[in-house]
């Protein structure tokens, strides 16, 4: 194989390794979940023989999904979803791992990055797990001769999950995908407070600036949206949501948020935050009518959701001001401040840990559940995006309850058969 490993990268692969194994354990210790999947698939190995694919966020809490599909007995190669998230220690205590190859590293260009997928896809997996969909679409383009051959996989986020159901529409998706984003055990908290904690702390983090008394517009109130003008409100700023979906703004306002166009909110704003996984959500026309000083962060997806290309065109002058801020002064002398190059700010911002640890073991707990199932059970799923069972999510949620010492109660027989019935009225 042609593309080198982290290992081959590193000037200190050992001091790497070592600093990457503490934050995995660390992370690891507070994953109840994954620790309960891991004893089970440990001992019942449902993944021996087969090879995954992984373009993840590598980090700590990724490292430990990734272990314990090892553990299963599955071979796995890895790498990044982007060119900003990879830990480098991290990339390299899971290399030393002998069920596990990683490509991953931080900083590379878009050559390398694409080239590192490919590496992946050296392996001949027979599941991918995704992030975004870089994966998938590289196998359709570009190796459709792996498919037959792929029993199916799995994606982790909103961004990836449109780009699937926009190539299921169009007939183009030859395997089974689990859409592991919307699944209520992800959507509700992986979503909501890991984006909505995780985005806020590292914008904080990176700025060393308060959100208390300030205007924090937020574009999109999807869940992530949701989440991060919660976490926003509960540190006393005042917040205001941008919206193209009339329900979603209603639900908004009935919130108590001001609820305006992205025209006027550019206005008002002090701290701008994206959260939509779509394209030119703040473009020219919003730039010329922000204030001085104001700061711009992306928490969906792709690094689109600010126009930089545009920004940089009106601008007179770019410059670092801060590890992870960039300043384009304005022909009036206006400056516009971009964090973490237009990126995810919770994963690629220079202090950024991506979401809380206790978060990530409930989205990962659903993903090996779902490689499980893929492995097991993937020939009852035809080609196109398939909903995760509800008998996966809520194993998953049962697992977390049990760690938390959480009782809950149970139905009982008459209330099984009144709920199922259409017989009993008033």
């Amino acid at each position: 194989m042609s593309h080198p490993t982290i290992t081959e990268r590193l000037d200190d692969p050992a001091e790497a390794r070592e600093s990457g194994r503490r934050k995995i354990d660390w992370a690891r210790q507070h994953m109840p979940i994954m620790t309960a999947i891991a004893e089970r698939f440990g001992d019942e190995r449902p993944l021996a023989g087969e090879t995954v694919a992984m373009a993840m966020h590598v980090e700590a809490k990724t490292a430990v999904l990734t272990e314990v599909l090892a553990e299963a007995g599955a071979e796995v190669a890895i790498t990044g979803c982007n060119p900003l998230s990879t830990h480098d220690d991290v990339s390299a205590a899971l290399d030393a791992d002998p069920a596990i190859t990683s490509y991953a590293e931080r900083g590379v260009d878009d050559e390398e990055y694409y080239a590192a997928i490919e590496a992946t896809l050296d392996h001949a997996p027979s599941v991918t797990v995704d992030d975004g969909g870089d994966l998938v679409m590289a196998i359709h383009d570009e190796h459709p001769e792996l498919i037959d051959s792929i029993r199916g996989g799995c994606e982790e986020t909103t961004t990836g999950v449109h780009r699937l159901r926009a190539m299921d529409d169009d007939g183009a998706l030859r395997y089974p995908m689990f859409a592991v984003n919307d699944t209520p055990m992800k959507r509700l908290f992986d979503n909501v407070h890991g984006t909505g904690e995780a985005s806020l702390s590292s914008i904080a983090m990176t700025t060393n600036l308060s959100f208390a008394g300030k205007n924090v517009v937020v574009a999109g109130y999807g869940y992530c949206g949701k989440g991060v003008a919660k976490k926003a409100k509960g540190q006393n700023a005042h917040v205001i949501v941008t919206e193209v979906e009339p329900r979603s703004a209603l639900e908004a306002h009935m919130e108590g948020y001001e609820v305006c166009p992205m025209a006027e909110a550019a206005e008002k704003g002090d701290v701008f935050i994206t959260t939509t996984g779509n394209r030119d959500v703040i473009v020219g026309e919003h730039f010329e009518r922000m204030d001085d000083g104001v700061v711009l962060a992306n928490a969906g997806h792709f690094n689109v959701e600010i126009d930089l290309d545009g920004l940089d065109d009106m601008a007179v002058s770019r410059r670092a001001v801060r590890d992870g801020i960039e300043e384009f002064e304005m022909a009036d002398g206006r400056r516009i401040n971009v964090l973490a190059d237009g990126r995810l700010v919770n994963l690629a911002a220079p202090v950024a840990l991506g979401h809380p640890v206790e978060v990530m073991d409930q989205s990962f707990g659903i993903q090996a559940v779902c490689v499980r199932e893929m492995v097991e059970n993937g020939g009852a799923y035809g080609p196109g995006v398939h909903d995760v069972p509800d008998a996966l999510d809520e194993e998953v949620a049962e697992i977390k309850l049990a760690a938390e010492g959480v009782e809950i109660d149970a139905l009982s027989d008459e209330q099984i058969e009144y709920m199922g019935s259409w017989q009993h009225g008033t």
